[in-house]
């Protein structure tokens, strides 16, 4: 049994529609040629080359002023985020008032390193956040025009966990309209750019965090991941980040926010998940050091640290490895390039080298219906049989729902408050079909008890990010499901480590995702760490 005539009419709707809103897009946009050839200067901070373990160890021997830091940092952001547009508010007073007050406290501390250290593993280390989580006195609108003005009353749970290990947020960065989308680029804050290269994007929605890492304007940042929204901007960016397994982290949904059910309880993120999406929402650290994931993703973790086995040691030598090349050829993802093929066949190669294992190759054809997978399951209700909140009902927050068509006429005639992927992704949403399919209800089970049965709780396998390097701007409209190769993974429920694997033949970052069984996220982090030795890890994009 394959698709249906009429799942395959949707498939062929769904890019026809895209195809030609990228038409429109080109025809009403204005070139950024300005951009062509542009590029940003090479750090030159020392600073800015440690990472934030090593930065907090420093500040707490009191070798460096965490003001210094954050200076530090700020200087940064200021030199590149014109060319990036990732930071879209800062709050650097505060910020600089805070790390006084840090190096303050370690003056008076009469307990030693070690008690900081237990207490405040962060201390006066800077952090950027996510526009769509809360951050006490910023802005929280997610991109959406009719939420301007909207800010943050509290911290979300992820955020305040950061703050009391004695972390220093510098300010918010840019998302995709409503974190619907894998280009971070939005009528209220505009078009955020790729470190590496101007003209690419930096994906989404986490984008501006991917953008604003991979420059080294920041450290360390939150994101958050339903489809790939850490793990896509993290590949684009050449930086490290984790998926969690979605049980560490899920919600319960409460008015227009999310709260965090047995960590912490207060406002979460915008918009909530609904139907059956918390099921498959994780968050996650972004970090360029991959020794920065562990501590974070404790700190993160809160009272549910002991789910997970995140103090055990792991021997690369006694874990079992395998290698998932591509999703069997699916017709609704472009092949995965050759340099992307290759780079992970290098990576087999120096693992079997170097750990003296075998990595395995294996294939499950159940991937071929990766994106239908991921679609059928957003769209599911919850156990009372509430449906997700429609797309066009979220564009519309907080008045009554966009119209769709309508919403497209106005964008033909440059009236439209919208982007073109949040109008696409409200026409596509009516077509959808309001019954899931069997087979692809099927498919995922049976894709389910075959990675489960494979991984246990020793094996990890390797598959591909994307199938291409970060994208010029606007082209993902007409490649609007790449992201299968991210969303699958979430619909899986297992955790997964994003890594960097150098540069490409365009000077653009290549990666991979290293995918562990559930609650084994302990073993990506570790094969993280590894990578990021054999590899050379996050790059800067200056000096290339």
């Amino acid at each position: 049994m394959a698709l249906s005539r009429l799942e395959k009419l949707q498939v062929w709707l769904f890019k026809a529609v895209m195809g030609f809103f990228h038409m429109l897009f080109h025809l009403s946009c204005p070139r950024r040629s300005h951009l062509s050839g542009m590029k940003l200067p090479p750090v030159t901070n020392p600073l800015l080359l440690v990472s934030a373990t090593e930065l907090a160890r420093r500040i707490r021997r009191k070798e460096v002023s965490s003001v210094e830091v954050v200076q530090a940092y700020i200087d940064r952001i200021q030199e590149v985020n014109p060319l990036l547009n990732a930071v879209v508010k800062d709050r650097f007073g505060s910020a600089l008032q805070e790390a006084a007050q840090v190096d303050k406290l370690i003056e008076e501390e009469t307990g030693g390193e070690e008690v900081l250290e237990d207490r405040l593993p962060l201390l006066g280390v800077p952090l950027s956040v996510k526009e769509s989580f809360a951050l006490q006195g910023m802005p929280f609108t997610t991109g959406l025009l009719s939420r301007r003005g909207v800010v943050a009353m509290v911290d979300t749970p992820l955020v305040d966990l950061l703050k009391r290990a004695g972390a220093i947020p510098l300010g918010v960065t840019n998302t995709s309209e409503l974190c619907m989308w894998l280009e971070s680029n939005n009528h209220l804050y505009g078009t955020t750019n790729n470190p590496y290269n101007l003209e690419r994007i930096p994906g989404g929605s986490s984008g501006g965090e991917g953008s604003i890492l991979g420059a080294a304007g920041a450290v360390i940042g939150v994101g958050s991941d339903m489809g790939g929204s850490i793990r896509i901007p993290c590949f684009f960016n050449g930086i490290f980040g984790h998926k969690t397994t979605p049980e560490l982290c899920r919600n319960i949904c409460v008015s227009d926010c999310c709260v965090s059910a047995g960590v912490v309880s207060s406002e979460n993120q915008y918009p909530p998940a609904s139907g059956r999406q918390g099921e498959y929402l994780s968050c996650g650290p972004m970090c360029r050091y991959a020794e920065d994931l562990l501590p974070m993703l404790k700190i993160m973790a809160g009272p549910k640290i002991n789910m997970l086995s995140l103090n055990t040691k792991v021997d690369l030598k006694k874990l079992r490895f395998f290698t998932v090349p591509h999703d069997g050829g699916s017709p609704f993802t472009y092949p995965v390039s050759k340099e992307l093929v290759d780079v992970q066949r290098k990576v087999v190669e120096r693992l079997e080298a170097d750990l003296g294992v075998k990595v395995q190759e294996v294939r499950f054809h159940e991937l071929h219906y990766g994106f239908p997978i991921w679609d059928t399951y957003m769209g599911l209700p919850d156990e009372e049989g509430n449906p997700p909140t429609p797309f066009c009902e979220l564009m519309g927050e907080p008045g009554r729902p966009v119209w769709p068509l309508w919403e497209l006429l106005k964008k033909m005639m440059g009236k439209s408050e919208h982007t073109m992927a949040a109008v696409g992704l409200a026409l596509t949403e009516k077509i959808r079909g309001s019954k899931p399919s069997p087979f692809i209800i099927q498919q995922k089970e049976k894709l389910q008890k075959e990675v489960e049965a494979l991984l246990g709780n020793d094996a990890v396998f390797l598959y591909p990010s994307h199938p291409r390097v970060a994208p010029k701007h606007n082209h993902p409209l007409l490649r609007p499901f790449d992201f299968a190769y991210t969303g699958i993974i979430s619909i899986l429920g297992l955790p997964v480590t994003q890594c960097p694997l150098g540069l490409g033949e365009e000077g653009l970052p290549l990666g991979v995702q290293v995918i562990a069984g559930k609650l084994q996220d302990h073993l990506t982090l570790a094969v993280a760490l590894y990578l990021e030795k054999a590899f050379g890890g996050w790059r800067d994009p200056g000096a290339h």
